[in-house]
């Protein structure tokens, strides 16, 4: 199961070639790896881009950042772990744990490269407040789904007919739009609105009465530089390696006495608020191909994508975006929607599919159930439980003959949910031992810190096992409990669960 075969000293990273009109071509997600690999400078992975027929990559190097170490491999002859998976994929120097899905590779990217230079401050403000920025798996966040598959298979589908004539603009991308006009909030962002406050004072003051009374909130198809400078100034600042002083010291008494509800609000600059993000990164070669797309085959309608052209023109002044941009073939500029009475403005942008999306996806019932709500509801209603014996006791596995690494005590658990996750074990392994054979592949689907998995590689080490689980965490304590118990027979998959796509005989 495991590749033995070469000894590797980085982690190696798989990226998908496709091909259009028989020409290999690099998919979104490839793009948008190799950008973060040269933005971060990272070295820390040998680069293999994958193909599904014998080719070359020979025509794609003017995409391919030269300070990667990339080679060409074939399809079948990827590793078994991350054959079973859609890539991008990482697989450490092990060969046991892989990576899979856009979001985690680019995270565990971002990871390697503080460890292996902790002093960039720049690429550690990507994972944004809290370090959970593309975190949640786009299983459970709304957010994460749209940025890590809806707009960029969006965006893959309208390059594949971009002359199409009935071209509608896709409901990620207004999506995208309409977030970006909402207003931001960000942790201790006081100063930076009472700032805001006295730059549109002070420039009412210095207005000549004959211009008139200029709306201090942006306009569509307003310059990207004519109404949030502020906000632009101290998102840039942060990204400074180095110190950067206060814009100012003391606010004036008049602006200091106003309420925080009245302070005007904050615009966006990036995606996710005020400051350059994963989120950022991930979007960059997308939104750059479809507005050339669109400036090519339907100029028209990048009228309706004022604050989007808006964020395109900001991400170009964050400090190092054109020379990745560059050393990965994108000639990145400004763009600006053509200017006639008879385009549409922003505000005819149909949002209620848009809305009504949205609503569909956050509106989720509560989860009322589980073990101590039913017990609960019982005790109300004078019902005592009853328990009787397991009706198999020889199912109960010898757990004071086992190591320690095996019990369910290992995985930082109560002693009470200990008794219980045993009592569960026991089931679970009785049932999978008489299903699986020799040589047969064993996947532990959502496998948390590997309670079940790492009973079954221990019980059954004619066969095969695969964690899958999208918590980074979890994995790791469960290859270090695998580790301590020297299992073989056992391999980590970090993802969500579509994006494992492997063979497995019982799971």
């Amino acid at each position: 199961m495991m590749n033995t075969d070469v000894k590797r000293q980085h982690h190696s990273l798989y990226l998908e070639v496709c091909s259009r009109n028989k020409e290999p071509r690099l998919p979104l997600h490839t793009s948008n790896v190799l950008f973060l690999l040269s933005y971060c400078d990272c070295k820390s992975f040998r680069v293999f881009l994958v193909f599904t027929k014998p080719s070359s990559s020979q025509s794609l190097r003017g995409q391919l950042p030269e300070s990667l170490d990339i080679s060409d491999i074939q399809q079948g002859d990827l590793p078994q772990l991350v054959r079973g998976c859609r890539l991008p994929a990482v697989l450490d120097h092990t060969g046991r744990f892989c990576r899979a899905g856009l979001a985690v590779v680019l995270r565990h990217i971002i990871n390697e490269t503080i460890e292996a230079d902790p002093r960039r401050k720049d690429v550690l403000a990507l994972l944004g407040f809290k370090k959970t920025c593309l975190k949640a798996c786009a299983e459970v966040s709304q957010w994460t789904r749209l940025c890590e598959t809806g707009i960029p298979s969006a965006i893959e589908e309208h390059l594949q007919n971009p002359t199409n004539p009935y071209l509608q603009l896709p409901h990620s991308i207004l999506h995208l739009e309409k977030k970006l006009g909402e207003p931001v909030k960000v942790h201790n962002d006081d100063k930076i609105r009472r700032q805001k406050l006295q730059q549109q004072r002070d420039k009412k003051k210095t207005e000549s009465p004959g211009q008139g009374n200029t709306d201090s909130e942006s306009q569509p198809g307003q310059s990207p530089q004519a109404s949030d400078r502020l906000e632009v100034t101290a998102a840039l600042a942060k990204l400074s390696v180095d110190a950067v002083p206060a814009l100012s010291t003391r606010e004036k008494s008049e602006i200091r006495k106003v309420k925080t509800t009245d302070l005007p609000s904050l615009e966006h600059v990036f995606t996710e608020g005020l400051y350059f993000t994963l989120t950022d990164v991930v979007l960059l070669p997308c939104i750059h191909q479809y507005l050339r797309s669109l400036q090519i085959h339907a100029a028209s309608t990048l009228v309706q994508l004022p604050l989007l052209l808006r964020w395109y023109s900001h991400v170009q002044e964050v400090p190092g975006v054109l020379r990745a941009a560059k050393a990965c073939g994108m000639t990145l500029s400004t763009l600006q929607p053509p200017l006639s009475p008879s385009e549409p403005s922003a505000e005819a942008i149909p949002t209620s599919q848009v809305e009504q999306e949205h609503l569909e996806m956050t509106t989720q019932l509560p989860f009322v159930g589980g073990p101590r709500p039913t017990m609960t509801k019982l005790k109300e209603n004078d019902i005592e439980a009853a328990f009787s014996s397991h009706p198999c006791p020889a199912w109960t596995l010898p757990w004071e003959n086992l190591p320690a690494a095996i019990n369910p005590t290992e995985g930082k658990m109560s002693d009470d949910r200990a008794v219980r996750k045993r009592q569960q074990l026991n089931n679970l392994v009785a049932m999978v031992t008489e299903l699986a054979k020799p040589g047969h592949t064993i996947v532990d689907f959502c496998s948390g810190g590997g309670h079940v998995g790492i009973v079954l590689a221990h019980t059954l080490p004619d066969c095969q096992v695969i964690l899958i689980e999208n918590k980074e965490e979890s994995l790791v304590r469960a290859k270090s409990r695998c580790d301590e118990l020297d299992l073989a027979n056992i391999g980590f998959i970090q993802a969500n669960l579509d994006y494992f796509t492997g063979p497995f005989h019982v799971g």
